[in-house]
């Protein structure tokens, strides 16, 4: 059975080996074996709650029970830009005109932006290949919305989701190479590793405050502006299936677009149910749809996906769905289709 589950200090190894298979582009998920400890560390610290909510980073892995194995990870930051600056391009607009000559353009800009600042994220995405298949991809990405669905009070109004901008298959940037390279005067992936490791503020020293006319960029920077990554177009989807959507914010390196959302807008958060848990030795006739199952612990969170059964008012689990979740019948789980209806 696959599980997702609030990560564990042993689940070193494992997160390690993922981010070994991630490649370039994700920030949040480098093979630094200090890195990931640190992170791992808060992670922890944050589903004891031992740590403020505006500091912590929950970090869920997909394990899968049969051999133990992690075969994914996904995370949610509380907060973001409060102890590091967090920047975005805003994409804005200048109007120019003039009545003598009749002639009024508009001109999409570029601002460098803190505007997200304090928003939480959802980022640190992925799965490995071999699992790429059934519900795992969906129950990896939706199971932090049913995360916040049950916590809501520890996260702020608003929610991001910063996605990986297009790259050509040799891994050049075209957003990059024909503007941040000017600035910075180094590759992408150099600039995308200082960034990974905080060290932020070269940003601030090195790009220029007032705004960049989108016109006078090269047609391939300008087409790849908000466009997403081959490999993250699922992501994408499954993203704004939720509630999230794009509204002019882009990465300051690759141009990949934010997506937000209001917290209180998020189908989970809308729709999602807390219902009575009834445990059977084995499965009950007439199960529903996929479902996302939740347990409704904090600190020993844990979610699966399920075809459940309804049964006098109580939802119907499995011996091993309900081990897997940590949950004794009679307790209560929280619930969400797992797809749009």
């Amino acid at each position: 059975m696959l599980v997702v589950r609030a990560i564990q200090k042993t689940d070193l190894d494992g997160l390690m080996y993922l981010a070994t298979q991630v490649g370039d582009g994700m920030t949040t998920l480098k093979p630094d074996t200090t890195m990931l400890a640190n992170r791992i560390d808060v992670a922890c610290k944050s589903f004891a709650e031992t740590i403020p909510p505006e500091q912590r980073d929950y970090l869920f892995v997909l394990e899968d029970t049969a051999n133990g194995r992690i075969a994914g990870v996904s995370a949610i930051k509380s907060a973001v830009g409060l102890e590091e600056p967090f920047y975005n391009y805003r994409i804005g607009t200048l109007v120019h005109s003039s009545k003598e000559l009749n002639v009024y353009s508009r001109m999409d800009t570029l601002y460098l932006s803190n505007d997200l600042t304090g928003c939480a994220e959802l980022c640190s995405l992925f799965l490995h290949p071999d699992y790429r298949n059934g519900y795992n991809g969906k129950l990896l990405s939706k199971c932090r919305f049913l995360f916040i669905a049950q916590f809501p009070h520890l996260f702020n109004e608003k929610l991001i989701a910063e996605l990986r901008g297009f790259q050509h298959p040799d891994g050049s940037s075209p957003f990059w190479d024909n503007l941040g390279r000017h600035f910075f005067k180094m590759d992408f992936d150099r600039a995308d590793d200082l960034s990974s490791l905080g060290k932020k503020s070269f940003i601030a020293e090195l790009m220029p405050r007032h705004p960049l006319y989108v016109a006078y960029l090269p047609k391939e920077a300008q087409e790849v502006i908000g466009v997403v990554h081959t490999a993250t177009q699922p992501a994408r989807h499954l993203l704004e299936q939720e509630g999230m959507y794009y509204e002019g914010f882009v990465d300051i390196f690759d141009a990949g677009p934010v997506l937000q959302a209001r917290v209180k807008d998020l189908r989970a958060v809308r729709d999602s149910e807390l219902v009575q848990v009834s445990v059977s030795d084995t499965p009950v006739q007439g199960a529903t749809a996929p479902t996302l199952v939740a347990n409704t612990s904090i600190h020993n969170y844990r979610i699966i996906v399920s075809e459940i059964a309804s049964e006098h008012g109580a939802i119907v689990l499995t011996k091993e769905q309900a081990s897997a979740l940590q949950c004794p019948a009679n307790g209560q789980v929280r619930v969400v289709p797992l797809n749009i209806a």
